[in-house]
């Protein structure tokens, strides 16, 4: 299947900012892709790349196969997307802005916008100016999909928003998925994205740490607690790629991935080792233990080409 989304080796600066260096990435179709990454990683800028609102300096982006820098118009037609800040006529209704926004678009929009707007649980009659932040980021979900877009760009949708109303949101995205559309989210609320991803892609100074697929990710990383017999000087070698390691006297603690059922039974036999505990950590855990890792200058490689290509 054709990506819905291609990134070739982007690179951006605004002056000496470096905001996006040579970033490559696919987005197949009918998945949750979540772009993690601090405030100032370059997730905006990578989603206004591939919208056509921004130019890259290097490299070349396309959406549901179209070109970003020559037909961006295009795409942001075909295109549901809702910004951090939305903006709003605050003088509107909720009715009258589903009205105006449905001259951009084929009939049957208002019809479906109205139907959002009521199982999201909006006022119709209530000014836009009105509404509180969480009924503000609703409007402009409903905005974004009435006209059945193929593809969903959410960029920090839930900044600022109460815990249900986050909840309710996240979990809209599966069900847009399921039906077979492509919903791509940038955030930076972890937990709320392992619920929902399908891939998870992290971004840290403009630079792609890690693209894979969630469950690979959990199914393939454990958390190790080692005590050993006695206290050694370093932590002895146990193969897999080490992402974070943190001593208490006798007892190790390490994220490590790759590891396989018999390195683990090995270390389990060794005479130095006296107990061995093993967890999966959650997704909050492995982003800040690569974000640390190439913070020290760590090599934290990113997924083959192939795995995000399913």
């Amino acid at each position: 299947m054709k990506p819905v989304i291609r990134l070739q080796s982007v690179t951006k600066r605004y002056g000496a900012q470096l905001a996006l260096e040579r970033v490559s990435l696919e987005v197949p179709p009918g998945v949750v892709y979540a772009v993690l990454g601090e405030n100032g990683a370059g997730k905006t800028t990578a989603i206004r790349v591939m919208l056509g609102l921004t130019q890259p300096d290097e490299g070349c982006s396309a959406v549901l196969g179209l070109d970003s820098t020559r037909e961006g118009q295009a795409i942001r037609g075909r295109v549901g997307y809702v910004p951090e800040r939305p903006t709003l006529y605050e003088w509107m209704t909720v009715s009258e802005i589903g009205w105006f926004t449905a001259g951009f678009y084929g009939s049957g929009f208002f019809e479906r916008y109205l139907k959002m707007a009521t199982d999201y649980q909006l006022p119709a009659n209530r000014k836009i100016k009105s509404l509180s932040k969480g009924m503000r980021a609703k409007v402009s979900l409903a905005l974004a999909l009435a006209h059945e877009p193929e593809l969903l760009v959410l960029d920090e949708p839930t900044s600022g928003l109460d815990t249900l109303v986050r909840r309710e949101f996240m979990e809209g995205m599966v069900d847009i998925a399921a039906a077979g559309r492509t919903v791509l989210l940038s955030s930076h609320q972890i937990s709320e994205v392992e619920r929902v991803a399908d891939i998870v892609a992290i971004l840290r100074a403009g630079k792609l740490l890690l693209v894979e697929r969630l469950d690979v990710l959990k199914d393939q990383i454990r958390e190790l607690t080692i005590t050993l017999t006695e206290n050694i000087g370093q932590m002895p070698s146990i193969g897999g790629e080490i992402l974070r390691e943190r001593r208490h006297h006798q007892q190790w603690q390490v994220l490590v991935r790759g590891m396989s059922d018999g390195a683990l039974t090995a270390i389990r036999e060794q005479g130095w080792v006296r107990e061995l505990g093993i967890r999966t950590p959650g997704l909050e855990e492995i982003f800040v233990a690569y974000l640390k890792s190439a913070q020290s200058g760590g090599n934290a490689p990113a997924a083959p080409a192939e795995v995000v290509a399913r």
